[in-house]
């Protein structure tokens, strides 16, 4: 792992992108760490990558994680049950729309 001022980055941003294929690179600012550049190697890894980030994705992880702690789960059998409701309510919603 390196570790690089934001300025010698910004000076040797390539050199430091090259460097990334062999680990990450940790970006500082007046000594304290404030980024890392991480070389990705495929669309699936930049695709994992941005999804880790996500708080949208983590906040729905974190409500699955609590409603399964509290039981709060369905079984296959329900889920797909819900998943066909769904289905049809968008096709009726929709078949009101071209009528409107």
């Amino acid at each position: 792992m390196k570790i690089a001022s934001v300025a010698e980055v910004k000076s040797q941003f390539s050199a430091f992108l090259k460097a990334s294929e062999g680990g990450p690179v940790v970006v500082t600012r007046n000594g304290r760490p404030v980024a890392v550049i991480v070389g990705i190697h495929d669309e699936d890894e930049t695709e994992r990558l941005l999804m880790a980030y996500s708080p949208r994705l983590n906040a729905s992880l974190e409500r699955s994680r609590q409603q399964f702690r509290e039981g709060k789960w369905l079984g296959e059998e329900e889920f797909w049950s819900q998943v066909e409701q769904r289905q049809h309510a968008k096709v009726a919603t929709k078949h009101r729309r071209k009528r409107a």
